[in-house]
């Protein structure tokens, strides 16, 4: 088995967001889509919660992982907005229901491609 490796981004290939939290921190993985139809690492991003993040529901918590994948990637992700669909992957089913049922503030707006 060999270790994933980071690669050059190719704003031609599918892109992928993979988010996560936890009660302590949040993380997640930008990949893309190879030639080999495998997905590989192109960045990634670990960031410990504060006191007040810690105290979030987990959807909460969960949907913070997300804005803050988009904004790191922000600048990958839109050069492909108009190219290919890019798609956010987490383990929360809950979700989709939140993105769905609430609101969306004015910083989530514009993530919604």
């Amino acid at each position: 088995m060999t270790r994933p490796v980071l690669v050059t981004p190719n704003l031609d290939k599918e892109m992928r967001v993979e988010a996560d939290t936890s009660e302590y921190a949040m993380g997640g993985v930008l990949s893309m889509k190879g030639e080999d139809n495998k997905w590989r690492p192109v960045a990634f991003i670990l960031k410990s919660l504060n006191e007040v993040e810690r105290n979030y529901e987990i959807h909460d918590r969960e949907m913070l992982a997300i804005i803050r994948c988009l904004n790191e990637w922000q600048h990958l992700l839109e050069d492909i907005q108009n190219r290919l669909r890019y798609e956010v992957i987490t383990k929360i089913s809950n979700i989709s229901w939140v993105v769905r049922s609430q609101i969306i503030d004015k910083q989530n707006r514009l993530f919604s491609y």
